[in-house]
């Protein structure tokens, strides 16, 4: 336990470091735009398997099908703009109605 408060200590430090030079190395380096759409794709990356991550499993395995669905149905209708509120119902719906009909 106190190895895992030590890494979350040196994580917070390090993202602290990292928040406070940033600003002052923003005026002497000017990425290309080939890095600047690195850097965009790959943040992008991660965050799509963070989602995907969250999406699929719970506890160390499959989530099951019907929360699957139901993420890919909000993704789905954001991809395509649709407002907030209504991807939210609309995934909670799948999911539940999926559930309900006893689909893992």
């Amino acid at each position: 336990m106190t190895a895992f408060l030590g890494a979350g200590a040196a994580l917070a430090a390090l993202t602290f470091v990292f928040r406070a030079v940033g600003p002052m190395l923003a005026d002497r380096f000017t990425p290309s735009a080939a890095t600047r759409r690195a850097i965009d794709t790959s943040a992008l990356t991660l965050l799509a398997g963070v989602a995907a991550t969250a999406a699929i499993t719970s506890d160390g395995g499959f989530a099951g099908l019907a929360r699957v669905c139901g993420v890919a149905a909000a993704g789905v209708l954001a991809w395509r703009r649709a407002p907030l509120p209504l991807v939210i119902i609309v995934a909670g719906a799948t999911t539940a109605a999926l559930r309900a009909l006893e689909v893992a």
